[in-house]
């Protein structure tokens, strides 16, 4: 709902432009929140910090409280039981005022924010990570910015993205906490486990639906599952799907179906991604993501055309992100023949969980805040993901035939067509149509016999393919060499 930034002296005093220099940090990212921008300098010269915001209501959402210390910014929603009309920020600044930096640990949500409290400055990131947060040092100022873009000019090398589960603060750096987690029962057979993750996921869709009129619909089960939960609480919903128009994917095909399982074939609206638009989107691809990961440049492109065209609706949709990583979605990886058996299959879901704000989530969150349009995600709801860690793998993926995602399959198979409840997974980008585009166009943009020239970027890391050279001089077009440290591998085996 926000972007957030600010610049602190960690030695002494700030100069007087500090103020301004936010405020053009915050222009940098003003898509994330274009309808108000909130500013505060800090007294006695130590800094100043501020937000763009979203606006999803007729009266204004607020997403910094500013007026007296502690100051703070903050981007993201709470699930925590409040007053009536309080917003998140008023929640966790009552949590913040009580409890400290203990309060990270009982906070139920997804957000990032900053605080300035008696001189200190600390910033926090909730333990999935799906909105961003990068910070760095130099010349004796720490600057904050929800987007690396908004760093230029002030940060050239020191360059580090908040992980997941952290606070930074300039008096005790960089720190785990203890994340949020709720009591969730411990299922004792695959049926059990079933009944208790519908449940829990029609519980987690409930909480996060004032205001949302629309679905992203891929037409695969996670997305199909949110679409069929959703429209018990909006009949008229509206679902979003993306199809790549000179090679169109499995994903419309099955998006239709399903609109017409829930009688919504009037509100399906389906962005006709053409080659020209992909070419076109690839330096605003890069820009966005802030990176060159090849699979992550596919996956938010047709993402940024599906969200897009989504704003015409609404502010708010919701999406299936998550369920991949929780519940053994991933083929390419879990069923990859060098992985021998569920131990191995264990450690790979979790590190693909653990990547997943670098890689999937920040595809996710680029996408639809580059078109200033919230998302949320009932699969990362703390009560799924908490149930999820005590499903064991071979009841995700299944029996002879590795059945992957079985346990949530069951769950909603009778509110699925049979054709997607039995559907494989496939990448986002693969299921539009996206991959085989973006083959041959880049290979007219670049030879792509120069990978055997440049095989490393200029801090050491491999391309994949040739489409990488490209991404990545539109990369170096863009931010300082040093940031690309901070692009990171989707497929563990690339």
């Amino acid at each position: 709902m926000a972007s957030i930034a600010g610049i602190f002296s960690l030695h002494g005093c700030v100069s007087d432009r500090c103020g301004q220099q936010v405020a053009g940090m915050l222009e940098q990212m003003r898509h994330r929140g274009p309808d108000n921008l909130a500013l505060r300098t800090v007294p006695d010269r130590h800094g100043a910090l501020g937000s763009n915001e979203v606006s999803l209501t007729s009266e204004r959402t607020c997403c910094s409280s500013l007026s007296r210390p502690p100051f703070i910014v903050f981007d993201g929603e709470l699930f925590n039981e409040r007053a009536p009309g309080q917003h998140d920020v008023e929640l966790f600044r009552e949590f913040y005022e009580k409890h400290g930096k203990k309060c990270f640990s009982m906070l139920d949500g997804s957000y990032v924010c900053a605080v300035v409290d008696s001189g200190e400055v600390i910033l926090a990131r909730d333990q999935v990570g799906a909105r961003p947060l990068f910070y760095g040092s130099e010349h004796g100022l720490l600057c904050f910015s929800s987007e690396m873009k908004g760093l230029i000019g002030h940060i050239r090398f020191d360059t580090n993205e908040l992980p997941p589960g952290h606070i930074y603060s300039t008096v005790e750096g960089l720190k785990p906490f203890e994340p949020y987690v709720p009591d969730v029962p411990e299922p004792e057979t695959i049926e059990d486990a079933a009944r208790i993750l519908r449940q829990l996921l029609i519980e987690a869709v409930e909480r996060r639906m004032p205001g949302v009129r629309g679905v992203s619909l891929s037409g695969g089960i996670d997305s199909s599952i949110v679409a069929a939960i959703a429209k018990e609480y909006v009949p008229d919903l509206h679902l979003f799907t993306g199809t790549v128009d000179s090679a169109p994917g499995p994903d419309l095909e099955n998006a239709v179906l399903m609109s017409q399982f829930l009688g919504l074939e009037r509100n399906h609206h389906i962005c006709r991604i053409t080659d020209s638009e992909i070419s076109e989107l690839i330096p605003r691809a890069v820009w966005h993501l802030e990176s060159f990961d090849e699979d992550c440049i596919s996956g938010i492109i047709s993402n940024y055309c599906v969200a897009r065209m989504a704003k015409e609706y609404t502010d708010v949709v919701l999406v299936g992100e998550g369920a991949d990583e929780l519940f053994g979605g991933y083929r390419m990886v879990l069923k990859n023949p060098a992985v021998v058996d569920d131990a191995h299959r264990e450690q790979l879901a979790q590190k693909l969980l653990d990547i997943a704000y670098n890689t999937a989530l920040r595809r996710l969150d680029r996408a639809w805040m580059a078109n200033s349009l919230v998302y949320r995600a009932p699969f990362l709801d703390a009560s799924v993901v908490a149930l999820a860690k005590k499903i064991p793998m071979e009841w995700k993926i299944y029996g002879e035939r590795q059945i992957e995602k079985y346990v949530l399959r069951e769950a909603f198979r009778d509110m699925l067509p049979e054709k997607i409840a039995n559907r494989e997974k496939l990448r986002f980008a693969m299921g539009v149509g996206t991959d085989d585009v973006m083959d041959m166009l880049v290979s007219s943009m670049i030879d792509p016999e120069e990978i055997k020239v440049r095989p490393n970027s200029a801090y050491g890391m491999p391309f994949s393919t040739f489409k990488e050279l490209l991404y990545y001089d539109e990369f170096l077009k863009l931010f300082p060499p040093a940031y690309e440290k901070q692009t990171v591998r989707w497929d563990p085996f690339k």
